[in-house]
């Protein structure tokens, strides 16, 4: 009865998110539908850390202090495989926006064998290698201990979280991000309540952590596969019919794999930050990963707008409406800088930082850094607007190769330079790593503007 209420609501409101909207339709009402919906499903993705970062803070420093050390780790190879995802969503928006919809159910199904593969591969490589890893980021004592124990157990969930992604991605290359928050939402519920349960309950600290994640994903993975092969969706699975065609898997390379390379290398740049923050202390390291998952909530909006563009850009690019896509990137773009600007202006103030950051640890040295650190993120997340909309804007017109670039830039050139400045030559200890987040997030903004000032995006890349 309660699913067939949910589906009555989705099919209803489903009918204004379709390829009428988003090519003809009004553009902001277009960018809200698609939006919203993403930001919220994005929220419910980074509550399954913040639950984790939330109950480790109650067990100790040394076990917030490990998760946050090996997340990165775990984000390179996610990050590195969403570039199939990135690829699928950017591909069937296109053949879509084309009306291809045979080849946009063609290539469904090869990204989401390539996808499956690949996560199932990964997670057995990254669970043997654990320890390896873990001392190699510096970590010893009780904390080589959590992050070999969290890292090993939480990789698992890499196959369910790939066949979510999946769905997300296909649905949205539809103009469908509904459904995929909803079932999100299932997996934050379960999340929520396995994690005091494994955790407190059942006494298993790390590992109950880890999973409490695996399990909370696998159910949604179950469900997403199932709905996935629902033939009244203009695009669905076709396994029994699944045969590789070369073309599609060229197309696939050429815009998933600068993707995966620039997201898993800017990934393996965080990694390189987390081991370069560790140096400061087990204090210093829980904080930076508060300060993270914080900011990371404040820009969710434009994360959920920039997702938007992408799909807008696809499926217009698609039509070769060019003006109609530019359109769309300029309304984003603005919205986005304002929402933040506003928004930065607010949680910057150091009294409400604090006070957010309190939430999260009991630790005085810890909410001190953390707040420092969110209280300068925050003023400058504007940038994050800029940002944003123009990787959508690269993302959607298939000019992965610039977002890739980009992403390597952000970390290894401007983010590191920065870094070395502040601490050899300033002098600024852990705030050092502060300042050089704002600085390259500011640099990289900066230079997608320019780039899309030339015009460099409406060239036929597929």
């Amino acid at each position: 009865m309660f699913w067939d209420i949910i589906r009555k609501y989705v099919d209803k409101n489903n009918k204004n998110t379709n390829r009428e909207l988003l090519l003809h339709g009004n553009m902001v009402q277009a960018i809200l539908t698609l939006a919203i919906p993403v930001v919220i499903n994005s929220f419910l993705q980074t509550m399954y850390n913040l639950t984790d970062t939330y109950w480790l803070g109650k067990l100790g420093t040394e076990e917030l202090a490990a998760i946050n050390l090996v997340t990165p780790m775990q984000n390179i190879v996610i990050n590195f495989g969403s570039g199939l995802t990135v690829a699928g969503s950017v591909l069937i928006s296109q053949y879509l926006g084309a009306k291809k919809d045979e080849d946009a159910r063609n290539m469904a199904n090869q990204i989401f064998a390539c996808a499956l593969m690949f996560s199932v591969m990964c997670a057995g490589f990254c669970a043997l290698f654990t320890p390896s890893i873990v001392t190699w980021l510096g970590a010893d004592g009780e904390t080589w201990q959590h992050s070999k124990t969290y890292m090993q157990l939480v990789i698992l969930d890499m196959p369910f979280l790939f066949t979510v992604n999946m769905y997300t991605a296909i649905n949205q290359a539809q103009g469908d991000t509904l459904r995929p928050m909803l079932l999100n939402l299932m997996g934050i519920l379960l999340n929520m309540i396995l994690d005091p349960l494994f955790m407190v309950l059942l006494h298993m600290g790390v590992a109950g952590a880890a999973l409490a994640t695996v399990s909370a994903k696998a159910v949604p993975a179950v469900i997403a596969f199932i709905l996935l092969q629902n033939r009244n969706k203009d695009v669905y699975l076709r396994l029994s019919r699944l045969k590789f065609e070369k073309e599609k898997l060229k197309s696939i390379l050429v815009v998933g794999l600068p993707t995966a390379i620039g997201g898993s290398t800017m990934q393996f740049g965080f990694l390189l930050m987390s081991k370069n923050v560790f140096k400061y202390g087990t204090q210093a390291m829980a904080a930076y990963g508060i300060g993270n998952k914080i900011n990371s909530m404040i820009t969710l909006p434009t994360n959920g707008i920039g997702s938007a563009v992408a799909t807008i850009v696809g499926q217009n690019v698609g039509a070769k409406q060019y003006e109609r896509a530019e359109r769309g990137y300029l309304i984003s773009r603005r919205i986005s800088v304002i929402f933040l600007f506003a928004g930065g202006l607010i949680l910057s103030r150091m009294p409400v930082s604090t006070a957010i950051v309190r939430i999260f640890s009991d630790d005085a040295e810890v909410i001190g850094m953390a707040a420092d650190f969110l209280s300068i993120m925050a003023f400058w997340c504007f940038a994050n607007g800029v940002h944003n909309s123009s990787m959508g804007l690269f993302q959607g017109s298939g000019h992965t190769e610039v977002t890739m670039i980009i992403d390597a830039a952000r970390l290894w050139v401007f983010r590191f330079a920065t870094l070395y400045v502040c601490e050899t030559w300033l002098h600024m200890g852990v705030r050092s790593v502060w300042y050089s987040v704002v600085v390259s997030n500011g640099l990289s903004a900066l230079i997608l503007y320019i780039i899309y000032k030339t015009g460099y995006w409406k060239k036929k890349r597929i």
